[in-house]
């Protein structure tokens, strides 16, 4: 797996069979696959995706990622910080709304192959001040060929799960704000008003994880930013509410395929 970094874009190139446990990225997500196959959970359901597909995941999106046959399947992939994508999306028309979310999580149009191979190169290769004026111009065509909308979705789907996510907002609340605190099914039921039950269903309807999973989600994800920083990984599974770094390799690697030892390597090279 190789991890390339630049101003607010993660660029990644994996080749692997592993299967991806359930997780989300704090990232909006474009990718094409270039080999092999894969199904995985999407916030639109069970997709699968093959060579030659663009595939997409929005920030905190619930999703997994299995090989389909006995050949591994290759990506390339960029994850943007929400922000990146804001001031792109802004000068669209009808990009006034400063919430988005793309909308199909596999695509086959060749033009949006096209403009992703191109910005890709662009981020991987050359310097940031070369490169910039490509970049900026593929992220907007990447956005004006549809990929990207305003998130005012009018689907049952999306009803169900607005309702539901108001229902468990300040559940999700308690979780975001202190990850590293030890929370019990208690917590979350006086923070929602609904029964202990009733909690944990409408929380796993609404984010596609039950409460625990959902905290080591967040509990990994504040991992990966203090990896990031060169803090030292035993320091960091103690900081981030993990028993010990072995605890806190045994999820990353489920969720990431690579141990949190790789992605420092990876991330902190000049």
């Amino acid at each position: 797996m190789l991890i390339h970094d630049c101003l607010g874009v993660e660029a990644v190139r994996a080749s692997t069979r592993h299967s991806f446990a359930k997780h989300s990225h704090e990232t909006f997500g474009i990718g094409l696959m270039f080999a092999g196959a894969q199904k995985s959970a999407s916030g639109r359901g069970m997709v699968e995706a093959g060579a030659g597909n663009i595939i997409t995941v929005n920030p905190r999106e619930i999703h997994d990622g299995h090989p389909i046959g006995d050949a591994p399947r290759s990506w390339n992939m960029l994850y943007f910080d929400p922000s990146v994508i804001a001031q792109a999306a802004s000068d669209l028309p009808g990009g006034t709304s400063d919430s988005y979310e793309f909308t199909r999580p596999v695509m086959d149009q060749p033009h949006v192959r096209t403009c992703f191979a191109a910005l890709f190169d662009a981020i991987t290769h050359g310097t940031e001040a070369a490169t910039k004026l490509r970049r900026d111009e593929m992220l907007v065509l990447l956005l004006h060929h549809a990929l990207l909308t305003p998130d005012a979705v009018t689907s049952s789907h999306e009803t169900r799960r607005a309702v539901a996510n108001v229902r468990i907002k300040r559940a999700r609340s308690l979780l975001d704000d202190c990850p590293v605190q030890a929370h019990s099914l208690d917590d979350l039921s006086n923070a929602t008003g609904l029964s202990r039950f009733q909690t944990l269903r409408e929380f796993t309807r609404a984010t596609g994880l039950t409460p625990h999973a959902y905290l080591i989600q967040r509990r990994i994800d504040l991992a990966r930013t203090l990896i990031r920083a060169g803090q030292p990984l035993a320091d960091i599974a103690h900081s981030t509410g993990f028993a010990d770094q072995s605890h806190l390799n045994r999820h990353f690697v489920r969720a990431y395929g690579l141990t949190p030892g790789r992605y420092a390597r990876a991330t902190q090279k000049k």
